[in-house]
């Protein structure tokens, strides 16, 4: 690029006469410190900015990994498309920072102090598990920092120093347990985890089953990254069960079905419900395992919207067509994006003042329209019931009619309690004031969300190319602008000389 710079011939005009006066000295010196500073000033524009640091917390390896090794790519992929729109702040690039915890939740709180202390992020996108979000909420807590946490999960919690983008128990297991008993099951099998999700989302479905007319026989917890399942089949045989509720995580999911199959039970004998199985985990299970099973969430890839066009053509571009997007992906994408928006709305990357900024955002995500509901920090979404199919995809049988409210407190298990950040976390109510357990947003005018529909949506991209090279000829063009104003400078400089202005 740096070929185009013309060669320059220096006039000449009497140095000597000229130097010889003191005045005339002093003139020049200004003058070519002048033009220095000037310089100096557009080689600075030039430069890149200090780049915006974010910490990127998802399991690469172990038991987890089937699950979150795809939150990490979604994560750089929705930041690439944001540094390949000119990045934030006046073109500051965000630079994720990426540990891998390895499924293991001391690890997590290890790495999150470190993102936050040594790596100075200013906001991390990570955890899967309650257990993880639970082993590090006392770090981001204690430094008054800031994690993007995108899964599915039990309530009972309202912390300032948290956003939720996975779904609370009304927006995903109650509206699938009375869905259930709409459909005639009434005896109720739970499997699950052993750990804090699990077994508080099973807690909760109890007092549910016991409010609305369905009946337990049987419950059941497993380790994480546990495969054998023959023993625990054979229980639920016994059982004859309507239904079983599975809340088992990882990829102890693929031995279960397997095992579920071997034993000759089939979707139409006792349908399983799964809470944390979606079309990425479906690629290790199988649908010929799978096929006729259900799982309730607030996206599926099947879903017809343009974002989600969109979004799946770029999921795949990027990291291949045998990929798949799925829920706690789409959730993390939306995480980023309303945290970019954050950053513009602040004018800043402090922690309070993200935080502040992102409380009642909006966007047009690819499930369609979200908020950031700006007392709890949880998202009003959409609620739908998949049934899976034979190629891994689901075919929704049941969905609300708009985005949910979220209400992280549940109203069989704790109907006075609610979470309000503006009244500082958790607070006591009366029951009868907590409302509907499935208030749905209003929407507001079209054309408002025609417009924020096309904010939102992402351009069509293969990856980071597009970034570098936009970055690249925004360069090319300073360097330019430059040459050309040096040119001129010069052309004046010569004129002043030779008329004897100088």
């Amino acid at each position: 690029m740096f070929s185009k710079t013309k060669s320059r011939k220096i006039p000449s005009f009497g140095w000597l006469n000229f130097l010889r006066s003191t005045q005339r000295m002093a003139l020049t010196v200004a003058v070519i410190l002048g033009m220095g500073m000037f310089i100096g000033s557009q080689v600075l524009n030039a430069e890149e900015k200090e780049p915006i640091k974010v910490g990127v917390l998802h399991s690469l390896s172990g038991t987890m990994a089937i699950s979150e090794v795809s939150l990490h790519d979604v994560v750089l992929m929705a930041i690439d498309e944001i540094n390949a729109g000119g990045g934030l702040l006046g073109g500051r690039m965000v630079v994720p920072v990426v540990e891998d915890p390895a499924s293991d939740w001391p690890t997590f709180a290890e790495k999150a102090k470190k993102l936050i202390l040594q790596d100075k992020v200013c906001s991390v996108f990570g955890c899967w598990t309650s257990a993880s979000r639970k082993a590090v909420l006392p770090v981001f807590e204690k430094y008054n920092h800031l994690l993007w946490y995108p899964v599915q999960y039990e309530g009972n919690e309202c912390s300032k120093n948290v956003i939720y983008s996975g779904a609370t128990p009304n927006q995903q297991t109650c509206p699938a347990v009375s869905w259930l008993l709409k459909q005639g099951k009434k005896r109720f099998y739970l499997l699950g985890s052993d750990y804090v999700f699990p077994r508080t989302t099973n807690m909760i479905i109890k007092a549910q089953l016991k409010a609305e007319g369905g009946v337990l026989v049987g419950e059941e917890y497993t380790p994480l990254g546990h495969m054998e399942y023959s023993s625990v089949v054979n229980k639920k045989k016994a059982a004859k069960p309507d239904v079983i509720v599975n809340t088992v995580n990882g990829d102890s999911n693929v031995a279960f079905f397997k095992q579920l199959r071997d034993a000759g039970i089939t979707a139409k004998d006792i349908p399983v419900m799964s809470v944390s199985i979606a079309e990425d985990e479906l690629r290790g299970i199988g649908g010929e395992l799978t096929e006729g099973h259900y799982a309730v969430w607030n996206y599926f890839q099947s879903m017809s919207t343009p974002e989600n066009t969109v979004f799946v053509e770029n999921f795949k571009a990027r990291f291949g067509k045998d990929r798949v997007t799925d829920d706690p992906i789409e959730a993390q994408y939306i995480n980023v994006k309303i945290w970019a928006k954050a950053v513009e709305a602040a004018q800043s990357t402090d922690v309070d003042a993200i935080r502040e900024a992102a409380r009642g955002l909006e966007m047009q995500a690819p499930e369609g329209l979200v908020r950031l509901d700006p007392e709890n920090q949880h998202y009003w979404k959409i609620v739908q019931i998949g049934q899976i199919l034979k190629n891994g995809q689901f075919k929704i049988v049941w969905k609300t009619p708009g985005p949910v409210r979220p209400m992280p407190w549940s109203r069989f298990t704790n109907p006075d309690k609610d979470c309000a950040q503006s009244k500082g976390g958790t607070v006591t109510i009366d029951p009868k004031t907590r409302g509907s357990d499935y208030e749905i947003l209003k929407v507001a005018s079209a054309a408002k969300h025609e417009s924020a529909r096309e904010a939102d949506e992402p351009k069509s991209t293969s990856g980071g190319e597009d970034a570098v090279n936009k970055r690249l000829d925004s360069i090319e063009e300073k360097v330019q602008a430059l040459e050309n104003k040096l040119d001129s400078f010069l052309e004046n400089m010569k004129k002043l000389f030779s008329t004897g202005n100088i």
